[in-house]
């Protein structure tokens, strides 16, 4: 269904069928129920938080199983909170925070997998970008000095490629 039939569709409705077809998609799909929980509760600081707790469980899990070290959970995170709108300092701040618990994993693990490397590469280019597109390099030049001397120091198979994106966004 396009935009337009959609609109003339609704145009059709009364007041309760509205309400009525809404509470509907409320109640069967979650994006929905969040997308309004957030738009009238918008508590960034909590949904950044719990972001936070989800993406360290990845590396630290709270039992004795084996991390899992999945990019993509942080990812779906970030994704997801750049699409109901949330402040871009606070999904700056999820998306370097992603890097920096994998880096801390990274500093007492070795890790053979070059695929980890690679996606904490492209997390780190999408960062950027991110960070970039919304001019806030300033408020985190020192978070991202820091995970580029982090990558140097344990010797990240990649480093370079980290220096480059840096490099190729901020000429300075």
């Amino acid at each position: 269904m396009s935009k337009r039939a959609l609109k003339k569709y609704l145009a059709t409705l009364d007041k309760d069928q509205l309400e009525e077809q809404v509470m509907d998609l409320y109640e069967r799909f979650k994006d929905v129920k969040t997308y309004y929980n957030f738009a009238f509760n918008p508590n960034e600081d909590k949904l950044v938080e719990e972001a936070k707790f989800k993406i360290s469980k990845e590396y630290f899990p709270l039992n004795r199983r084996r991390p899992k070290l999945r990019r993509s959970i942080a990812q779906k995170l970030i994704k997801n909170y750049v699409t109901l709108g949330v402040d871009p300092l606070r999904v700056s701040d999820l998306m370097l925070y992603t890097i920096e618990i994998a880096q801390i994993y990274s500093r007492d693990h070795v890790i053979k997998q070059v695929s980890f490397y690679k996606s904490m590469l492209v997390s780190f280019e999408q960062a950027i970008d991110f960070i970039q597109t919304h001019g806030l390099y300033d408020d985190f030049k020192e978070r991202i000095d820091e995970i580029l001397d982090t990558v140097d120091q344990q010797e990240w198979i990649n480093r370079e490629a980290f220096e480059r994106v840096l490099m190729f966004k901020y000429k300075e």
